[in-house]
């Protein structure tokens, strides 16, 4: 596959299979995970197999997954770039009808996130620093403005956003450079098109999120066809339409299973045909709900 690097930021390489982290802690994100051993082993394959982007957040655990990645990878490989994500608090575990989180954009909030997960991921600045969401009842502005003045403090390198549109964006980057733009996306959920396009255009890293999206995939003929050349899976299928999709996609597919991860890294060297593209495009992704 071309184009396998994009540099965050237009300084900071790396390959655009990622891996995502949040699944490495207890029931409902909170805690830590079950099997400490397994999860530690995960992130240790995830490097070995070429990755050099890991995704977290501080509200995983909360904090427990942070420090995983600390004990498991420090000193850590050079080049391996930890992006996380700030501005939420945690109640408790998530549910089917509460996620058990809440928003705070304040500057007092935003200052100690980013101590409390300098300190967790045992770092002295943070790569990729990301609004996690944004607080409705503070201007984003003003948010933006914390997060200079601490990319100008030396303590976070790039900023980035999460579950924005395009207006957000652009009143972000009137503050501020966004080196990039995380929201959910896949081949069953595609709502985020428009800001898919518009970072393409602007040069922003585009993460895409839950990457792997429903397991209904193996239903639609497009893909059932695309397994019959390929003996790829649904899931390996999914994440090589997002990265031929874009230049700027990169994604953050996550799992507690070695045998996942390697299956997710494969799909790095599948390659789809332009009629196969434009199948997946096409696809009445209303009818595998």
């Amino acid at each position: 596959m071309t184009n396998k690097i994009f540099r965050i930021g237009g300084d900071l390489p790396v390959h655009r299979m990622g891996f995502g982290a949040m699944r490495l802690t207890g029931p409902g994100v909170w805690g830590p995970p079950e099997n400490p051993a397994e999860a530690a082993a995960v992130l240790r394959c995830a490097v070995e197999l070429g990755i050099d982007f890991i995704d977290t957040a501080d509200v995983y655990g909360p904090g427990d997954n942070e420090r995983l990645i600390r004990d498991t990878l420090v000193p850590y490989e050079p080049g391996l770039v930890i992006g996380t994500k700030g501005g939420m608090v945690r109640s408790g575990p998530a549910t089917p009808t509460d996620p058990g989180m809440s928003m705070n954009g304040s500057a007092a909030h935003i200052r100690r996130a980013v101590e409390g997960s300098l300190c967790d991921l045992g770092l002295e600045c943070i790569d990729l620093y990301q609004l996690h969401r944004v607080d409705p009842t503070i201007p984003i502005e003003d948010t933006m403005a914390v997060f200079l003045a601490l990319r100008n403090e030396g303590k976070i390198r790039h900023i980035g956003l999460s579950e924005v549109g395009i207006e957000q964006i652009e009143r972000a980057r009137s503050v501020v450079e966004i080196a990039t733009v995380q929201n959910r996306y896949n081949l069953t959920d595609r709502r985020h098109h428009e800001v898919l396009d518009y970072c393409e255009r602007h040069g922003i890293g585009f993460i895409a999120f839950y990457p792997l999206g429903a397991g209904t995939l193996a239903r639609s003929a497009a893909v059932e066809q695309i397994v019959a050349r390929t003996g790829a899976t649904s899931g390996q299928i999914a994440l090589a339409w997002l990265l031929q999709k874009s230049p700027v996609t990169i994604l953050i597919p996550g799992t507690s299973s070695l045998t996942h991860l390697e299956q997710n890294v494969a799909a790095r060297d599948l390659i789809l045909t332009e009629q196969e593209l434009t199948a997946l495009e096409q696809m009445d992704v209303t009818s595998l709900g």
